[in-house]
């Protein structure tokens, strides 16, 4: 019996990771992705004593993919996804973000592949007095929509529950995005001309259509014509006509009008809005008139922590360089009788670079120490902004 396969796809930082170690524990292995250097991580569990295969994908905001214009993590996510390898798709949402993150869930729903929809940060939604209704969410995403808390390990039995029942029963969503009349004659058309001309197993003629139309550089091999090249163009320059906007921004614009229909009374604010500590601690970093000070000051202690604890090591880096590359190899080349002037350049000129060198080891380590801290507390992202 086939192992069923599962790929975990979101947004970064909507606690993918987490959920990820929460529900494979140590039963995890890591390698690369064909042909690149994308990290690919692979776990398996159980479920009803079942066992499924999860597969990590590249944290993503969006599937689209722009020749020379979008990094490997896209790519990769769109390319496996549209392998049919996945029996099921997890995307998980950050509840707190609600909106930004259901532009991804939006085209995978358009690829009509089978979705479960992991609503994750619920505890940190609430704190930010944001309440989200799962089941109303569930019902207009036509697709089965479960609460959980990643970092807590709240609701991972019910999102379980819910990967036995969809992988013994595969469904896919019916919702679909309505586009503009102009843009879905264009659709119509296109998938008429696709579902004529091709030999091969399309995962969604629709979403076939819709890239095809943003972009005609994506023609398969074997629905290569001028035929459909002309039918792009023509319905390119109708929409154009008809509703004055460039292609993709329309597209956009319509799937974020979708997503407002769809959490228009799902999410609701309570106006408790309990502030966290990085919620106080931003609104310092971050105020107009105490953000550079503060930036300053940071850079004062860094430069100052670099210099007074590395000056504790530079003695032994200028001796153990000074006894390696200037003493010891002007000792060496002596052996082998090198003439003074020689010896002079390759101990004293050479080795003494090298000793020198070797004097920053010590400060550049530090400093990168201090920013390696400040990187992972967070302050470095809001030094860029400040």
């Amino acid at each position: 019996m086939v192992k069923p396969i599962i790929a975990l796809i979101g947004n970064p930082n909507c606690g993918k990771t987490t959920l990820f170690n929460a529900l494979t524990g140590a039963n995890q292995r890591t390698g690369n992705w064909p042909g690149v250097t994308v990290d690919r991580k692979e776990g398996r569990f159980q479920v009803n004593g079942e066992d499924i295969t999860l597969v990590d994908l590249p944290g993503v905001y969006s599937l689209d993919v722009e020749e020379g214009e979008t990094g490997m993590d896209e790519l990769v996510a769109r390319d496996y996804l549209l392998s049919g390898e996945a029996d099921l798709v997890i995307n998980i949402v950050d509840a707190a973000n609600l909106e930004r993150n259901l532009y991804l869930t939006t085209q995978i729903m358009e690829m009509r592949l089978p979705m479960l929809i992991a609503l994750n940060m619920m505890d940190v939604a609430k704190t930010r007095g944001i309440v989200v209704n799962p089941q109303l969410l569930s019902v207009r995403m036509d697709a089965i929509v479960v609460a959980i808390s990643a970092v807590k390990g709240e609701g991972i039995g019910e999102l379980k529950q819910k990967i036995g029942e969809l992988v013994s029963n595969i469904s896919h969503t019916a919702a679909y995005v309505a586009y503009p009349a102009v843009i879905e004659e264009a659709l119509n058309e296109i998938v008429a001309y696709i579902n004529d001309h091709s030999s091969k197993r399309i995962v969604e003629p629709r979403w076939t259509a819709l890239n095809l139309l943003q972009y005609e550089d994506r023609i398969a091999p074997e629905l290569r014509s001028q035929e459909l090249l002309s039918i792009i163009v023509k319905h390119r320059r109708q929409i154009h006509q008809v509703l004055g906007e460039d292609l993709d921004i329309l597209i956009a614009d319509t799937r974020y009008g979708f997503i407002q229909q769809v959490t228009q009374g799902a999410t609701q604010r309570t106006g408790q809005i309990n502030d966290t500590m990085s919620d106080r601690i931003d609104r310092i970093v971050l105020d107009r008139w105490l953000g550079i000070p503060i930036f300053l000051g940071v850079m004062y202690l860094m430069f100052l922590f670099t210099i007074n604890v590395s000056a504790a090591f530079i003695d032994f880096f200028d001796l153990t360089a000074q006894t390696i590359f200037v003493d010891g190899f002007a000792q060496v080349l002596q052996t082998i009788h090198t003439p003074g002037w020689l010896i002079a350049l390759l101990a004293d000129g050479a080795g003494g670079g090298v000793q020198t060198v070797a004097t920053f080891i010590p400060v550049i380590g530090f400093m990168f120490l201090f920013l390696s801290i400040l990187e992972d507390s967070g302050y470095m992202a809001r030094a860029a902004f400040v």
